[in-house]
């Protein structure tokens, strides 16, 4: 008994064929040779991870120049909160304090990523308060003091 095979299923298999070999051939080139090692990750990736400068100074460092703001942090609820935390990395200012500016922020949206209404936030942990209301249309630094919130600028 013989099948009849419609002239385009061959041409469909071979089609199907290059495909899935094309397919093979790139993934072989393109996949890390550490994809796979734990899990469904490129075990290489934990060293590239490794590589990249760190250019945080502490908290100490910033403290050597800036004894006055470590006196009134010392007295606030921003405390337990290290400057790098809003200036962002500071090693570089340490080491040429001239050159290097390190970040100011002014606007309401940096103070509100902390203290904008959030319910899941609690509210004897983080002040919070409506960015909507709460003095529109100016920073936060026009009336408080980061390092010292509490006592309002006059």
């Amino acid at each position: 008994m013989k099948f009849y095979v419609p002239p385009q299923i061959p041409r469909l298999a071979l089609a199907f064929g290059l495909f899935i070999t094309l397919f093979l051939v790139l993934r072989h080139f393109l996949v890390p040779d550490t994809f796979g090692k734990y899990g469904h990750y490129r075990a290489a990736s934990l060293i590239d991870n490794t590589l990249p400068e760190i250019h945080y100074a502490g908290q100490q460092a910033c403290f050597v120049c800036h004894q006055d703001i470590e006196d009134k942090k010392a007295q606030d609820v921003h405390s337990d909160i290290h400057c790098e935390t809003c200036h962002g990395p500071g090693e570089k200012h340490v080491v040429n304090s001239k050159v290097e500016k390190i970040l100011k922020p002014t606007g309401r949206e940096f103070c509100g990523s902390c203290h904008a209404l959030n319910a899941a936030k609690l509210k004897s942990a983080i002040f919070q308060i409506d960015l909507y209301k709460h003095n529109i249309g100016k920073n936060c630094i026009e009336c408080h003091n980061p390092h010292q919130p509490w006592e309002m600028k006059k």
